[in-house]
This record gives C-alpha cells, sequence and structure tokens, in this order.
C-alpha cells in the first residue's frame, strides 16, 4: 500500500513538473507570436508609406528609374513574404532599396529640401525606430522561449508537447546593417543596435 502511494506521489509530481514546464512554453510561445504580431504593424505602416515616398521621389529624379523599380519590388516581396525567415530576408532587401533611394535623394538639394519629402523622411525614421525596439521585444521573448525550452527538465519533454525546435531570431543581417551603416544622416539613426 505505502508502495503504491509513494508512486502515485512520484507520477503527481512529474505531472506537476511536465504541466508547469508546458504551460512555461505556451506562455513564451504566445509572448513571442505577440511580438511578432508588434514587429508585423510596424512592418506594413513602413510598407504603406513607401508608394508616397516614390512618387515624391520621383517627382524630382524621374530618371532614376531602375531604383524606384527595385524599392517598388522590394516592397511588394516584403509585404508577400511569410515566416519569420522569409519576412527577414525580404525586410533586409528592402531597406536595402530604401538605402539606395536616400542615396540618390542625396543628390538633389530641391528633393531634400521639399517639406512632403523631409516629413516621409521622418515618419519613416519614427517607424524604423519603432520597429527596432519591436524587434528587441521579439527577440529577448525568442531567446527566453529558446532558453525555457532547452532547461531540464523541460527539454526531456518539449519535443513531445509540440516544442522540438528553437524558434529563429529576427536579424537584421550584415547586409542591413551596412546599409543603416552608410544611410544618409536623418535616416534610420536609432536602427543601428543589433534588434
Amino acid at each position: 500500500m505505502i508502495t503504491w502511494i509513494v508512486l502515485g506521489i512520484i507520477i503527481l509530481g512529474l505531472l506537476f513538473v511536465v504541466a508547469g514546464g508546458y504551460n512555461r512554453l505556451v506562455a513564451l510561445s504566445q509572448r513571442a507570436d505577440q511580438s511578432f504580431a508588434d514587429i508585423d504593424v510596424q512592418l506594413k505602416q513602413r510598407q504603406d508609406l513607401i508608394p508616397n515616398l516614390v512618387e515624391t521621389v520621383k517627382g524630382y529624379a524621374a530618371h532614376e528609374q531602375g531604383t524606384l523599380d527595385m524599392v517598388t519590388q522590394a516592397r511588394a516581396a516584403a509585404a508577400g513574404a511569410t515566416g519569420v525567415d522569409g519576412r527577414v530576408a525580404a525586410e533586409n532587401a528592402l531597406t536595402g532599396a530604401l538605402g539606395r533611394l536616400f542615396a540618390v535623394a542625396e543628390a538633389y538639394p530641391d528633393l531634400k529640401a521639399n517639406s512632403n519629402f523631409q516629413q516621409l523622411q521622418a515618419e519613416l525614421t519614427d517607424i524604423e525606430n519603432k520597429l527596432a525596439a519591436a524587434r528587441r521585444f521579439f527577440n529577448n521573448a525568442v531567446q527566453e522561449f529558446n532558453a525555457a525550452r532547452r532547461q531540464f527538465p523541460t527539454v526531456l519533454f518539449a519535443g513531445l508537447v509540440g516544442f522540438g525546435s528553437d524558434r529563429a531570431f529576427f536579424d537584421v543581417g550584415s547586409g542591413e546593417r551596412e546599409t543603416l551603416n552608410a544611410a544618409p544622416k536623418g535616416v534610420f539613426l536609432n536602427h543601428r543596435s543589433r534588434a
């Protein structure tokens, strides 16, 4: 009889540990999903701003059609990208195209002085700052999830309950870091830290 009681207590203890670990993984996964949704909001705001920016630049630098087309195509690819890895690649390409667009704008003093262009540039910088903060929050949530998934005793059952692999970070990549470092002053200023 005592053996059954001890065995029952051990089984209840194991169930408690598994349930606690599972609930923690679910909560951390939900936090990462929510933080990715915050990134998605900022990315959509940035994508919505781009057509106005392209039209403003087109009025001053119409012969720069290749750059304008590149930005438009990168925006379309970013809007259609799915998953963290796909979004990261598409957004890095879009950021690179925007960096080239602002480099073109540097060659046109009238464009740089245009109030509409300055307003769009300020809005884009604000969005980039919010996006960097959202990425930091997401990457922190992913780091916490990945660490919890690998910790003992959760590592023993994480794969069995659907949490068998690490979540991917939203890394700006080396290409975007180079673009951000080369961007004209006033664009992407606070976006340079690894988010």
